[in-house]
């Protein structure tokens, strides 16, 4: 049975995000090559960035996909790059293939790194927009919208040289006044924990509505039975979190690597435009 959101509160699906999933059919292979790998729980090996995972095929396909934690790549398993993936190799270089020259590969890797940070918080700002009404705060997320998609559809040149992290950080303040905007008539809401440390933590059953957990260590945190709805989720860390029968369907600014990256059920409610991950069931 689906949770009633809070005070009747429900989001409504975003079909405009459609070019902010990965269609790895239109990319060459870009996460698997372009950042490097750390040997740890997340990945089996170490990898240098720019070199191609042993595991890519030559058709630009992952060979294990589908046993990838299995194997040992969970961290593979929960990447998402916001459709970045695509926007790289056909639109800013035209369908060129990175293994054409050394030249085209350095540059399309930097882009794809900036490109991803940029998807990222389109996919955040569309959200956003389907939260506020009109209004003055609305008119700030639209101009920073319609910026972010200027800056997404700019020259090799133009993307490799920005400063991803820093635009990232703009969007960022001003999504946390969406936040603050959307939780702030949540009722006995509790104190906000912004950036906490609550790895492993005992959190069944919590009433967490309408705090902010933004960038929040929530490591291998019991949140089973948690009421998260209108929480925001920003960055939160939720990796091996235990999420079953959470109730999330208003979750602000969740994605869909974090809840890749958790444990649930069929009885979590999450987002409608997010997808329950088949490793739940």
């Amino acid at each position: 049975m689906r949770p009633e959101p809070v005070e009747g509160e429900e989001i409504a699906p975003d079909l405009a995000r459609r070019e902010l999933r990965a269609d790895c059919s239109r990319c060459e292979g870009l996460c698997c090559v372009a950042p490097a790998f750390a040997r740890s729980a997340d990945f089996a090996l170490n990898k240098p960035a720019g070199r191609p995972c042993p595991n890519l095929g030559p058709e630009f396909g992952c060979q294990i996909h589908a046993t990838l934690r299995d194997r040992g790549f969970p961290g593979c398993a929960v990447f998402d790059c916001f459709g970045a993936g695509q926007q790289v190799v056909q639109v800013t270089f035209a369908g060129h293939d990175w293994r054409d020259s050394p030249t085209t590969a350095t540059s399309m890797f930097a882009v794809f790194e900036v490109m991803r940070q940029l998807k990222e918080s389109l996919w955040h700002l569309a959200e956003a927009l389907e939260l506020l009404p009109a209004g003055p705060l609305r008119e700030e997320v639209e101009q920073a919208q319609a910026l972010t998609a200027q800056l997404v559809n700019g020259s090799a040149d133009e993307v490799e040289q920005l400063d991803g992290a820093a635009h990232r950080r703009q969007v960022g303040a001003l999504l946390a006044q969406v936040s603050e905007a959307v939780r702030a008539d949540v009722r006995r809401r509790g104190a906000d924990r912004i950036g906490a440390d609550l790895i492993g933590a005992k959190l069944d059953g919590a009433d967490l509505r309408g705090i902010s957990l933004r960038g929040a260590y929530l490591l291998g945190a019991d949140l089973r039975g948690a009421d998260l709805r209108r929480t925001d989720l920003l960055g939160a860390d939720l990796r091996r979190a235990d999420l079953r029968q959470a109730r999330m369907v208003n979750s602000l600014f969740l994605t869909q690597p974090q809840l890749e990256a958790a444990h649930g059920d069929a009885r979590t409610s999450i987002p409608p435009w997010l997808t329950r991950p088949r490793h739940w069931a």
